[in-house]
């Protein structure tokens, strides 16, 4: 396995039947500079031209920009390029003493170090609750007394591909782990959420990843422009301070087919594109296309954009 080069392009446009006077908006679409992840250029391009807009750095390190539009309108097209380079899978991290420790001793309670205690506020649960009698019953099939955690993480991941069907609009942003944990279907982050809600019953921090999936098109087909879909999965946090992050809807580890936008302890921490509107309008559309597509020489993807000053997903 080797490290791979992507251009990457995230449109969203919104469209009103009426004027919009001002529109404000927040957006998580610059991935983030990682050990194995490497952004050599980023741009969030905004159309009509922002009255006001700029960037910062989140309490959990993701970059997020921020934009008004006061020019009335009727279409808002947020889009964001980029081009990153991922690592494969860190074997080291897979098969370190910290990923083969019995998953008790992986409990920020039961390592108390200052990292422990950061890494705590993981292993939370949400408001409303997402731990349930159906959630810590799954999880106590797989998080055996003694188990080694990378071993019962890989397993948790087979077992929710395996007892869950993908399907996309059986889900809404707004849908709880226990109805899906009931209809057993869903969509990517749904199936994150669930895989967080089982290692957060067993007091394991685990955290809310977004970001794209690289997918190839069928043989002998061309790649479609805007086939690829935003992603998530899950990580678990390991005694050493590092993350293992794990992909439920495609049965494996994160790995250099992944590009990580931002992490939090859930998507209401990092949606791709939230804001508020004024207008009189009764109508509104929402579009939303991405496109990951491999770069085979990564000079190519060097220089071509200047850095930025400032939901469904394939199976």
């Amino acid at each position: 396995m080797t490290s791979r080069v992507y251009r990457v392009m995230h449109r969203t446009r919104y469209t009103y039947n009426d004027d919009v006077s001002s529109s404000y908006g927040r957006c998580y679409l610059t991935p983030r500079e990682l050990p194995g992840q490497r952004v050599h250029s980023a741009v969030v391009e905004i159309e009509p031209e922002p009255d006001d807009r700029s960037t910062g750095v989140d309490v959990y390190g993701n970059q997020d920009s921020y934009f008004h539009v006061r020019t009335a309108h009727r279409e808002l097209t947020v889009t964001a390029h980029s081009v990153v380079e991922v690592d494969p899978v860190d074997q080291g991290l897979v098969l370190g003493p910290a990923a083969r420790t019995p998953w008790e001793s992986a409990r920020p309670a039961a390592v108390g170090t200052r990292e422990a205690r950061l890494a705590a506020e993981f292993v939370l649960d949400l408001d409303p609750p997402e731990i349930t009698p159906a959630v810590r019953e799954y999880a106590a099939q797989v998080f055996t007394p003694g188990r080694p955690l990378v071993e019962a993480v890989t397993d948790l991941t087979t077992r929710i591909y395996t007892d869950f069907t993908y399907r996309s609009g059986a889900t809404a942003i707004s849908t709880r782990v226990d109805t899906v944990m009931r209809r057993r279907e869903g969509v990517c982050q749904d199936f994150a959420r669930v895989a967080i809600a089982c290692l957060r019953s067993l007091g394991l921090a685990a955290r809310y990843e977004s970001g794209y999936l690289a997918t190839d098109p069928p043989p002998g087909q061309e790649k479609v422009f805007g086939a690829d879909a935003s992603h998530a999965w899950a990580a678990v946090w390991l005694p050493d301070d590092r993350w293992l992050a794990f992909d439920p809807t495609n049965d494996k580890l994160v790995d250099e087919r992944h590009v990580t936008l931002a992490w939090g302890r859930d998507y209401d921490d990092v949606p791709p594109l939230r804001g508020v509107i004024y207008t009189d309008s009764t109508k509104s559309q929402i579009d939303v296309s991405v496109d990951v597509s491999p770069i085979e020489d990564p000079a190519d993807g060097l220089g071509d954009r200047a850095d930025s000053p400032e939901p469904g997903a394939a199976r």
